[in-house]
């Protein structure tokens, strides 16, 4: 028996694993996890099934004669010192571009070895899931608060009315707000007299049990959220409350909010003004409210509007940083709290990329714009790509263009346990060891949870004769910083602790201030690298034992003689650590947000007939990678279009519906949902499988179709260049 935190979803239960014979063989909910309290879903529950998936790499692949073919370690790790080496030598750092998928958030690898290799590198030409998913979150909260991870939660447990916008977390478990069983908690809201809201254009799995649904013309979140404000406004509900005296720009967002009255709003989202009325005045009404808004409200073409105007109803009503409302976790591994002071703020736009000038957003470019970037010639045209845990040929719009715009690399090089539709491009493929052999700790999730806590898993079984996904990262980056393939993977995390270490000792607000950095180097737990750094990095963050001198503070050693892990506590206000503004205020009025609210009011007027077509999840699937997994591949997790019944009659559909998109069409089976608003159709996101030259026998088997085809990827989130991915226009008829 060992015990393990799933990695395979936001929701970071607790796993008690089987193992037998040197594999893991079952697993199931650990009852004692302070988080997740037994909690599991069925992707927790296939594990065992992902970890020992006989279509996982176990080798390196290497191309030789247009073949990828098996080799050894030190041959690959060679492989890329002299073929990008080559590029770098002859094109410079800065044309090889580098690919984040979103299982990055969920490694230990991930979370401490990029950023290496981007620097490395010297690159601008950073890509990653973001921008298909929550950098409009980002954006605002940059925005609004100075730190663009500065990220607001709904505080579950204690809220007495929830406003859910644009998720569907009983599926999805929960994204940017971390909660292991969301539906527990949202069967406990309810049974303690609480109220939920649920705003989605198709009745979900949580909007079947919401006291009130909501259904609006997908892509008008912004618009709905903008009329709550107006009434709080209209009718004199605007209440800070504690927030009284650290608040900027009340005045500027009541008039902006002044032309979108419920009335005017109504005919463009479809819902009734008196029924956003009732919701704004129930919120203010609220002994606690958390308006909490998720990926529909993201990826869409005001994106960045809605995800701001969240937070601005939050602190309109006086729920932000209280109780029951919106609150800031506090991460384990976060920096120790310092005196309140004024920060430099947040800004987007620092450089631009190369063809279509798209600013920089969090040092990245959109997804969107890797195809065009490797394919048009010039200075700075990409010449190599590394992808790391990511496929964007079926994640990104217009995946056949990317498809295509690969092949054109001189070098590609991919960290990726599968031979998917994105890597078979590669020129060398390094696979990460399955999960039951890689250490885990929530480096990225923890910044979300909706109740503080801190949980290790090591690794429960050896890694055997391989590198675990730690080492291959930062042998990567000793070639890029010219150290050479022999060097020692240690000198990457002792550089990186004894940076950190020198910038805290200088600290004069560090917990360990003035002191020798040998003394504290010397006192970190022994171990590989990345169990040093996370022993550092608790022991000077907010619950640490700052190296001694709090005897019962957090260490790594005090984590790993917790197995269930700390419980830390609920949320707890904060703002005054958080907020980084210039003016040490939140901003409720960033001058770069309200200058796209012009382009939303005279969207009010622009509603166009047609179908829009939205994406959903399923609680067996988390985009591509899980395919490939029987038990997760079958049964209601199928690749349809979801049609209102009367819509499919009108249209005369049967069996299968040709869908035509602005990036081309495909033809899917249909399946009737009453659920569905009329006018919207639904296809999920991650399927479409169906390309020659991969490894995964399952997902082919089944492949689905890939709803990002019908995208050409021209529709942008200005603010925060994140694809629009949801109300997306399409043609519908029938199959011939």
């Amino acid at each position: 028996m060992a015990l393990r935190i799933c990695p395979l979803c936001e929701a970071t239960c607790g796993l008690t694993l089987t193992i037998e014979d040197g594999r893991v063989t079952g697993a199931r909910g650990d009852r004692d996890d302070v988080f997740s309290k037994g909690f599991i879903c069925p992707k927790g529950a296939s594990f065992a099934e992902l970890d020992n998936d006989p279509d996982r790499l176990t080798r390196p692949l290497v191309r030789r004669g247009g073949e990828l073919t098996e080799t050894s370690w030190e041959d690959a790790f060679e492989t890329v010192a002299d073929r990008l080496g080559a590029v770098v030598a002859e094109y410079g750092g800065p044309s090889v571009g580098v690919y984040l998928g979103n299982p990055n958030a969920h490694t230990v690898a991930g979370a401490l070895y990029p950023p290496l290799i981007v620097r490395a590198l010297g690159t601008r030409q950073v890509y990653s899931a973001s921008t298909l998913d929550q950098m409009p979150k980002h954006v605002a909260l940059g925005h609004m608060f100075g730190s663009p991870v500065a990220f607001t939660v709904p505080d579950l447990d204690r809220t007495d009315y929830l406003v859910i916008i644009g998720a569907n977390p009983l599926v999805s478990n929960g994204s940017l707000a971390t909660a292991a069983d969301f539906g527990g908690k949202l069967r406990a809201l309810r049974n303690r007299g609480g109220r939920l809201v649920v705003i989605d254009p198709a009745r979900t799995r949580t909007a079947e049990m919401a006291d009130r649904h909501l259904a609006p013309r997908p892509g008008t979140d912004a618009a709905l959220l903008f009329a709550v404000v107006h009434t709080l406004f209209d009718e004199d509900l605007v209440a800070l409350g504690a927030l009284v005296d650290s608040v900027n720009g009340i005045d500027d967002v009541r008039a902006l909010a002044a032309d979108f009255a419920p009335e005017a709003v109504a005919p463009y989202c479809d819902v009734p003004a008196e029924d956003i009325r009732l919701l704004a005045r129930e919120i203010a009404a609220a002994p606690s409210a958390a308006v909490y808004g998720r990926i529909g409200t993201s990826t869409v073409e005001f994106g960045t509007i809605g995800s701001w105007l969240v937070d601005v109803v939050n602190v309109l009503t006086g729920n932000l940083d209280r109780p029951g409302g919106a609150m800031f976790p506090l991460s384990p591994v976060a920096p120790a709290p310092r005196p309140p002071k004024a920060g430099r703020g947040f800004r987007t736009g620092r450089w631009h990329s190369r063809v279509s000038g798209h600013p920089e957003v969090l040092s990245e470019f959109p997804a969107a714009a890797l195809a065009e970037e490797i394919e048009t010639p010039g200075d700075g045209q990409l010449k190599a790509l590394i992808t790391i845990a990511g496929n964007p040929v079926l994640s990104a719009p217009d995946g056949d263009r990317l498809d295509r715009a690969l092949d054109g690399l001189g070098f590609m090089l991919s960290i990726d346990p599968y031979l998917n539709e994105t890597t078979r491009h590669a020129d060398v493929i390094l696979p990460p060891p399955p999960p039951s052999r890689s250490a885990h700790f929530d480096f990225a999730l923890n910044n979300l949870a909706v109740r503080n806590n801190a949980r290790y898993s090591p690794p429960a079984l050896p890694l055997g004769d391989r590198p675990d996904e730690c080492e291959i990262l930062a042998r990567i980056a000793l070639v890029l910083y010219g150290v050479g393939v022999d060097g020692d993977p240690a000198l990457v995390d002792e550089q990186v602790i004894a940076t950190t270490l020198a910038a805290q000792s200088g600290d004069p607000h560090s917990p360990v201030a003035g002191r020798p950095v040998e003394d504290l180097t010397a006192m970190l737990e022994d171990g590989p690298g990345y169990e040093r750094r996370l022993d550092m990095m608790l022991r000077i963050g907010p619950y640490g034992d700052a190296f001694g001198a709090k005897p019962d503070g957090l260490t790594l050693a005090r984590l790993k003689a917790a197995p269930h892990g700390i419980d830390l506590g609920p949320l707890r206000p904060r703002l005054a650590q958080v907020l980084r503004t210039p003016t040490g205020r939140i901003e409720l009025a960033p001058q770069p947000l309200t200058a796209d609210v012009p382009r939303l009011r005279a969207a009010l007027r622009e509603r166009a007939d047609g179908y829009l077509l939205v994406g959903r999840r399923h609680l067996r699937s988390n985009n591509s990678w899980m395919h490939n997994l029987p038990a997760l591949n079958g049964g209601s997790n199928r690749c349809t279009l979801r049609i209102h019944p009367d819509d499919a009659a009108e249209l005369g559909l049967t069996d299968v519906a040709v869908v035509k998109g602005p990036g081309g069409e495909l033809l899917a089976p249909i399946e009737l949902e009453p659920g569905m608003r009329r006018g919207v159709v639904s296809l999920p996101h991650g399927w479409g499988h169906d390309r020659g030259g991969t490894g995964q026998e399952v997902a082919s088997n089944r492949p689905g179709v890939n709803v990002n085809q019908l995208n050409d990827g021209n529709r942008l989130d200005p603010l925060s260049g994140t694809a629009v991915l949801n109300g997306i226009p399409v043609d519908i008829a029938p199959a011939d």
